[in-house]
């Protein structure tokens, strides 16, 4: 059981590869992610970002991931399939549940980020944070929009998840770091001894402290 997000963060920190400062982005997943992210960027002397990626939750179970959605150049939603079947949701209802989490996207971007351009990751090596992962719909949506951004390498880096959903996760990036992977998951929560919910006022001072590594243009010394 990990004691808090730190310590999660610090035991996710030893087991990551040697990673060159120049050429790495660390990207959270808010907000859990920021104080797991916080540590290991802090530690790296990386830029720290933010992947904005929204949960569409199933109606009526509103943990239950149906999908994640993005908004990128474009809205870009990730459909978990097991739970789309079994809920017997089509394309056209799953779109129309994940459009309404686009505003409050916008919303955390000003928010978060307070004008701020993102990270560039093409040809970065991109490690993905969050604080667990469960059905990994967010996580999954947030590995392929690293992808299309051009990320020379993509790895995923979370505490603790479900054995098959780490499986699954090997298809969307190039090395997934999981400390615990037990059978019997249950949720994220029940992992840490700690595990308050993260504001928005803490997301924004990790990021604020991290501003002054967010390079400006594209270091043209990064990895190809």
């Amino acid at each position: 059981m990990f004691a808090d997000r730190r310590d999660a963060g610090q035991r996710l920190l030893r087991q990551l590869p040697d990673l060159d400062p120049r050429g790495t982005v660390i990207l959270a997943l808010p907000r859990g992610g920021l104080p797991v992210a916080d540590v290991i960027a802090e530690a790296v002397g990386a830029p720290l970002d933010i992947a904005l990626v929204r949960k569409v939750g199933l109606p009526g179970q509103p943990e239950l991931a149906l999908a994640a959605v993005t908004n990128g150049e474009a809205a870009r939603i990730t459909v978990n399939e097991d739970v789309a079947r079994m809920a017997g949701f089509d394309d056209a209802q799953i779109r129309t549940l994940a459009e309404r989490e686009l505003p409050e996207i916008r919303r955390r971007r000003k928010a978060y980020l307070g004008g701020r351009a993102p990270v560039p990751l093409a040809g970065r090596r991109v490690v993905v944070v969050d604080d667990g992962i469960a059905t990994g719909a967010t996580m999954r949506a947030a590995l392929r929009l690293v992808r299309e951004a051009g990320a020379a390498r993509v790895i995923a880096a979370v505490p603790v998840g479900p054995p098959d959903t780490i499986a699954a996760l090997e298809r969307d990036c190039d090395a997934v770091i999981c400390l615990q992977s037990p059978a019997a998951f249950g949720s994220v929560g029940l992992h840490y001894r700690i595990f308050d919910q993260v504001s928005d006022a803490t997301v924004t001072e990790i990021l604020e402290r991290h501003a002054h590594r967010r390079p400006t243009a594209e270091d043209p010394d990064s990895p190809r």
